[in-house]
């Protein structure tokens, strides 16, 4: 308990503010240094393509955090500040965590961020929603590429499946509360404490919009990169190459996040016809261009609740 409460601490807190911008910051340095001495893996980049593929990537983290906030409970939301640091956090170790294993990060940078304290219990049922509803909100992309980009009839049942996940996994969490009201199952201490804690139909429903806007802009950043590493731009492409690498991103066995996203996301290229070559490399691309985007939100909600501190000190 002792070893817990100096953890708790102001300086704790500030050190690990710290740390975690030293490594963000060291992990953007070192992977710009190895595009700029080994190139981007694909030659004659368009600089502002890429630029404006890594805004709209870092965007696509704002909408995220922002839905996530809607999933607490109204009088525990951390600040939004908070989750968009938790989101950037856990894409850059994504490339070496299994899984989902990142979540650890997440729950991590949430508990040890400076604001409002939540409980490590909210946070999971939060990240479980929030899975449920990610889901939900890749559903009508995986539906409309199913419909009219599936490279195979092998890819197009893959994403019927994801699609068809989307849809029970949004059922689930708008139906959860009447579920855990009803008397067979209320009755247990487990079953009160997540009804009491679970979010709203509604403030559900409006976490999926966040969310779906989010996968919009990610679906965009991909459609711009195509065309900044000059691959074939299409805009079924780009989702295909979305929702192949968002399926294996929930895969726990994976050796790391990061590869098997890309691994995920080269497979699906190399069905539509793109040599394997320009497939691989665009896909480390893209994946490096998140961890990127990811370091730099981590780095900006960081700077800004230093500033904000100061601001009301001098106050």
């Amino acid at each position: 308990m002792r070893f817990l409460r100096l953890f708790g601490t102001r300086r704790a807190k500030i050190t690990f503010n710290v740390v975690s911008g030293v490594v963000a910051v060291g992990v953007g340095i070192l992977t710009t240094r190895h595009f700029i001495a080994n190139g981007w893996p694909l030659g004659h980049a368009k600089i502002l393509g890429v630029v404006a593929a890594g805004g709209l990537f870092v965007a696509a983290y704002g909408f995220k955090a922002w839905g996530w906030q809607l999933l607490f409970r109204h009088d525990q939301r951390p600040a939004t500040l908070a989750l968009a640091a938790a989101g950037g956090a856990a894409s850059v170790t994504g490339l070496a965590l299994p899984g989902r294993t990142d979540e650890v990060v997440r729950i991590s940078v949430v508990r040890k961020f400076p604001g409002r304290r939540v409980g490590i219990g909210s946070i999971c049922l939060s990240l479980f929603l929030l899975g449920l509803i990610d889901n939900a909100a890749l559903s009508p992309m995986a539906a409309i590429t199913a419909g009219v980009a599936a490279p195979s009839i092998w890819v197009q049942a893959g994403l019927i499946v994801v699609a068809v996940a989307g849809v029970l996994a949004f059922a689930v969490v708008v139906f959860l509360p009447k579920l855990l009201r009803h008397r067979w199952v209320a009755r247990y201490k487990f079953v009160s404490w997540v009804a009491e804690h679970t979010t709203t139909p509604r403030q559900a429903t409006h976490a999926w919009s966040l969310v779906a806007v989010s996968w919009v802009l990610r679906a965009l950043a991909v459609f711009v990169l195509l065309d900044a590493l000059s691959i074939r731009t299409s805009m079924p492409l780009a989702l295909g190459f979305l929702c192949a690498s968002a399926s294996a991103a929930a895969l726990p066995i994976a050796p790391a996040g990061g590869v098997a996203q890309a691994g995920a996301g080269a497979a699906l290229l190399v069905a539509a016809g793109v040599h394997a070559s320009e497939a691989t490399a665009f896909a480390v691309a893209a994946q490096g261009l998140i961890v990127l985007a990811g370091a730099a939100v981590l780095v900006l909600t960081m700077t800004t609740h230093m500033a904000r501190s100061r601001l009301s000190l001098r106050l």
